[in-house]
């Protein structure tokens, strides 16, 4: 259940996600008209000059809107999902218990293979 819905609202932000980028990079700067006052040719724009700022802003508004609203949703939804698997430590400990090591193998291990040797004399 949870699963369809996550999937829905990751393929919602994302998609609008790429629409604020659009919508951000069809927009004029603030410098923009500067440029055309001078004589510069970049002053037309996609929708106009006059009505082109409006619709883009409102546009990128509503489309920020709803952006938090997908964010917020897929951090109560990530975080309502029931955990399947414990901690790592938990199952590092389940393992060592069913698979336990043989005491002929782990003295072995301990003892130093030089009866002179100072590794007897290192704290523990």
């Amino acid at each position: 259940m949870m699963n369809w819905i996550f999937s829905l609202l990751l393929t919602i932000h994302i998609l609008v996600a790429i629409a604020i980028i659009g919508l951000v990079l069809m927009q004029h700067g603030k410098g923009a008209d500067m440029g055309a006052a001078f004589g510069s040719g970049a002053s037309g724009s996609l929708f106009g000059s006059s009505g082109s700022a409006n619709f883009l802003s409102r546009m990128t508004g509503a489309l920020a809107a709803v952006f938090f609203i997908t964010s917020l949703s897929l951090a109560y939804v990530a975080s309502s999902k029931p955990k399947t698997t414990g901690s790592v430590m938990q199952e590092a400990i389940q393992s060592e218990s069913v698979t336990p090591a043989t005491s002929s193998s782990s003295d072995a291990a301990l003892v130093p293979a030089d009866k002179d040797s100072k590794a007897k004399e290192i704290p523990k």
